[in-house]
């Protein structure tokens, strides 16, 4: 890298700084010949991970569909926003670290509920009638069922 003021010098790093969660790094660097000073960004650079639709299609991952498809299933619901967050990414997490180029959107749906079924009942409910696609009110009951054998 060479030195935006004087074009010519090369940096040394004197100061480096992380954020939460170790990215992105700041480094503080100061050009060997003119003794200026900048900081520098880094982040990783991640390969692209693309989800595999029902159709075969492939689209980019992209968390903001998985945090509009729970909103709704949350409307009305006491749900935070932080929370919905915080289960987006325990979704995201865990399929960035089992699945390195593709993954089924079959795993996505599975994981969101997953995690929404222990966040609200009711919103886990209404997602699955949606993502599961019931056909009538018996498929419903099916998958009620389970949830409410263990509350009594």
């Amino acid at each position: 890298m060479k030195c935006p003021f004087c074009r010519r010098g090369t940096f040394e790093v004197t100061d480096t700084r992380t954020n939460n969660g170790g990215f992105p790094i700041r480094r503080r660097r100061r050009c060997s010949r003119c003794g200026r000073r900048v900081w520098s960004v880094e982040t990783m650079e991640e390969n692209p991970l693309h989800v595999i639709k029902k159709d075969q299609s492939r689209e980019p991952f992209d968390r903001s569909k998985i945090l509009r498809g729970l909103e709704k299933a949350c409307y009305k619901r006491p749900v935070s926003q932080e929370q919905l967050e915080q289960l987006v990414g325990q979704v995201e997490e865990e399929v960035y670290r089992q699945y390195e180029r593709e993954v089924p959107s079959r795993v996505i749906g599975e994981l969101v509920m997953k995690y929404l079924r222990e966040l609200d009942q009711v919103a886990y409910v209404r997602f699955a009638s949606v993502y599961r696609e019931f056909k009538d009110v018996s498929e419903f009951v099916e998958e009620v069922q389970p949830m409410l054998g263990r509350k009594r």
